[in-house]
């Protein structure tokens, strides 16, 4: 199966100051690929070392401006420059780390089913994750793994649409009919490309049974300048809420779902449940009304700044 690997799959990994995490995640991920050439490194003018990582691992480096960086546009460009000939392609984010050698095996088995146009592996905490950190993780990946087609939708909800790029994989032919990634959107470009091929009549398999490590300790400041970014996306994708249902009702499941989480493993923490999720809601409202606000209010309520620059908006 490891040779099919190869043979089948490109490993792309956009790289910015990855830090330790990136030290563990490349000595994970050469670990668990048969040839390292495979792994496709692009660095966004790392100043800490990260792509000296890559290439001492044996990853195939590309750099490229900081600056000129794109959620969707960085990734579409090293589908179309480095994954020529292969039908498979797996994304990766530097702080996503491979749990084990079948990791990817499993993730791509997925893809023996002709009607599956992308498939990701279940995320859980890293070790030492805070309970904030760990529920999040657990929450959106289950232990339980199946494939979503769009009549899911009724059942599902936004949930139907669900899929991660710090560890999916897609049939380079269905992400191509679809259009690629998009490179107007200010994250989210997974999302986009998976609402597209459900609509297009493919389905997304969640593959509960490979894994990374992969999770984020917020602070409430960060939770709220991510919340905009959703918001900012939902604004620049209203097909997104008209076909798959508004994320008010999945956001309400979260809450709950957290409020038992943390009184059973943190109670004394049940206060920041609270603080926490009014923070996410009103970035979330914020973003959803971003093109009220002036651009220097919006580069500085959201996580994803470069895309501000890059963007002309009005008053920057």
């Amino acid at each position: 199966m490891a040779s099919s690997i190869a043979s089948q799959a490109r490993i792309i990994v956009p790289v910015r100051n990855g830090g330790a995490r990136w030290v563990e995640a490349a000595a994970a991920l050469r670990q668990s690929v048969p040839d390292p050439a495979m792994v496709v490194v692009i660095d966004s003018s790392s100043s800490d070392g990260s792509d000296l990582i890559a290439a001492q691992c044996g990853f195939e480096l590309h750099k490229i401006d900081v600056r000129t960086f794109n959620h969707g546009r960085t990734r579409q460009e090293a589908v179309d420059r480095f994954n020529a000939g292969h039908e498979l392609v797996i994304f990766l984010t530097q702080d996503a780390v491979v749990e084990s050698r079948e990791t990817l095996e499993r993730v791509l088995s997925a893809f023996s089913d002709p009607r599956v146009g992308a498939a990701f592996g279940r995320q859980l905490p890293h070790h030492g994750a805070s309970p904030f950190e760990a529920h999040a993780a657990l929450f959106n990946y289950p232990p339980h793994g199946g494939t979503r087609f769009l009549a899911d939708t009724q059942r599902l909800g936004i949930k139907t649409g669900y899929l991660s790029n710090s560890f999916a994989a897609y049939r380079v032919a269905a992400l191509r009919e679809c259009g690629g990634f998009p490179s107007d959107l200010i994250l989210a470009e997974d999302a986009c490309v998976a609402m597209k091929l459900l609509l297009s009549g493919w389905g997304i398999s969640y593959c509960a049974d490979s894994l990374v490590r992969h999770s984020h300790a917020y602070t409430v400041g960060a939770e709220m300048r991510r919340y905009f970014d959703f918001g900012v996306v939902h604004s620049q994708m209203p097909q997104l809420v008209s076909a798959f249902g508004a994320p008010e009702g999945e956001g309400a499941r979260f809450v709950l779902s957290e409020m038992r989480y943390v009184g059973r493993v943190a109670p004394w923490l049940l206060p920041m449940v609270l603080v926490r999720n009014v923070a996410k809601y009103v970035g979330y409202r914020l973003g959803r009304s971003f093109q009220r606000l002036p651009a220097r209010w919006c580069r500085r309520l959201s996580m994803t700044k470069g895309f501000w620059e890059q963007a002309a908006q009005p008053g920057q």
